[in-house]
């Protein structure tokens, strides 16, 4: 496709132009994109191209919740032709009259002319109710759906895997979005390819796909018996396939970005920590050891533990009781030594909080900001743009990957603190990149706080582990922390 004289609202970058070019040709695609390179720019000027051409009349976005804002208010608006009129519809779940009557406007009346925009998170194709209004928009529409961040259908068990799954074949166009798209394992790829088309990767079923690429062995643990995979194989086999629908690309080759630089940062447990550790550990080493042994008991222990190396602990009564610890005042002090913002992410609220109190000590209240699930959404935008200025007070910003590590820039800072870190490496790649991305002018720095012989080196290294897995599977060469 030609598209030298196209009128786009931004310039797209090289990297982008070709991604372009290539999905244009496809009724299916799948943006393989590392975060920051601009996948949901590509994916509207491709929405607008085939809006223009008379191919589509409507944009199905399948979102996780955090990012829905970011598309209605930032993304759209900012790439996609201002000459192509829109009428953009969230979803709610406890939808008003007012919004029930927006959604029948769109589904019956005659919108030529009109691009119709339906936003709606990932997490409501879990309800009948939310693939009930998907499905009337669908049928009612020639429609492109997309799945932005879509890993969070990897789960070919989940009711929302099943149902997009379902829903899939009523858009003629389909597009996955995703820098990561293997998370833990090439089984990943399975039901993100299978909502584009059950025939891409040539298997009917997820068992024979898992019986082709994965080495399975028996297990017994107690009276429980279980199939464990050890390995894979063939992988050279299945990178060639998904080329064929994809498209892969990474900041170093596509931009002159700035490196990034990892640190470790150890930190002693107090004895008050290494006693409660201790108990813990004994604990979980008993639930684990009789016939309750699941994967949600071993995550919960896990959790426990780091909870405890992190600085806080539930008693019996649910109440959380904080702990003794280095933590907090080893981030109190690379802040000092660290010129310029900084973003600090932790896993646990109560850390969260506790941070943001002994920064406002140390450095004053106006200093820090927290973003997390107690924030009120109105005020989340504003906490984003006075970081942003270079010369505002608010040096230090203080999330979770969850809520701030998505869909958000940040490149007002270059250095990143993981007070904790959490075993999904998606959210840890995603939280890396609110930082490394498009505007950034300096080198990032991201440091690591690990109490030694704890779960905190478990997690890291099992990071690493799925960061290998992730190279082996897209053919790359990705260094990281060791």
């Amino acid at each position: 496709m030609n598209l030298a004289n196209y009128e786009f609202k931004t310039e797209p970058y090289d990297h982008q132009l070709e991604s372009l070019e290539i999905s244009s040709h496809h009724n299916l695609f799948a943006l393989f994109l590392e975060m920051g390179l601009g996948k949901s720019k590509i994916l509207l000027d491709n929405a607008a191209l085939l809006f223009e051409q008379g191919k589509i009349s409507s944009l199905l976005i399948v979102t996780p919740k955090g990012n829905l804002r970011n598309w209605d208010i930032h993304e759209i608006s900012k790439h996609l032709p201002d000459r192509i009129q829109r009428n953009i519809l969230v979803w709610q779940p406890n939808h008003t009259q007012r919004w029930t009557k927006d959604f029948r406007k769109m589904v019956e009346e005659d919108s030529t002319g009109i691009m119709n925009i339906f936003l709606i998170n990932v997490e409501a194709f879990a309800t009948k109710k939310a693939c009930s209004f998907v499905e009337e928009f669908l049928v009612t529409h020639d429609a492109m759906m997309v799945i932005d961040e879509s890993t969070t259908i990897k789960n070919p068990k989940a009711k929302r895997t099943k149902n997009l799954i379902r829903l899939a074949p009523l858009a003629d166009y389909r597009r996955i979005l995703t820098g990561f798209p293997v998370t833990k394992a090439p089984l990943d790829l399975f039901s993100q390819c299978y909502f584009l088309s059950p025939n891409l990767l040539g298997f009917s079923s997820y068992y024979a796909f898992r019986s082709r690429y994965a080495i399975v062995q028996p297990r017994r643990m107690g009276n429980h018996s279980f199939q464990q995979i050890v390995g894979f194989r063939k992988l050279e086999e299945l990178q060639e396939s998904i080329k064929e629908f994809s498209i892969r690309r990474r900041k170093e080759e596509c931009l002159d970005l700035p490196e990034k630089v990892y640190v470790k940062r150890y930190v002693e447990l107090t004895e008050e920590q290494k006693v409660a550790y201790n108990t813990m550990k004994r604990k979980a080493l008993m639930v684990l050891g009789d016939d309750l042994f699941t994967t949600i008991n071993v995550l919960t222990q896990l959790m426990r533990l780091q909870q405890v190396v992190a600085g806080s602990l539930r008693n019996r009564e649910g109440e959380t009781i904080i702990l003794k610890n280095n933590r907090v005042q080893t981030v109190l002090d690379l802040l000092e030594e660290t010129s310029g913002k900084v973003v600090v992410f932790a896993v646990f609220q109560t850390d969260i909080e506790e941070l943001e109190k002994a920064i406002a000590n140390r450095f004053g209240r106006e200093s820090v900001a927290s973003y997390y699930g107690k924030t009120p959404q109105n005020q989340r935008q504003n906490i984003i743009d006075k970081f942003q200025e270079p010369e505002s007070e608010l040096r230090y910003f203080v999330s979770n990957p969850q809520t701030g590590g998505r869909g958000i820039t940040l490149t007002g800072a270059s250095t990143m603190i993981f007070y904790s870190n959490s075993y999904d490496l998606e959210l840890r790649v995603q939280a890396e990149d609110r930082i490394h991305r498009i505007g950034q002018e300096h080198s990032c720095t991201y440091i690591d706080l690990v109490s030694k012989d704890t779960v905190d080196e478990r997690i890291l290294k099992n990071l690493l582990n799925k960061i290998k897995i992730s190279n082996e599977i897209l053919g790359e060469v990705r260094t990281w922390f060791k």
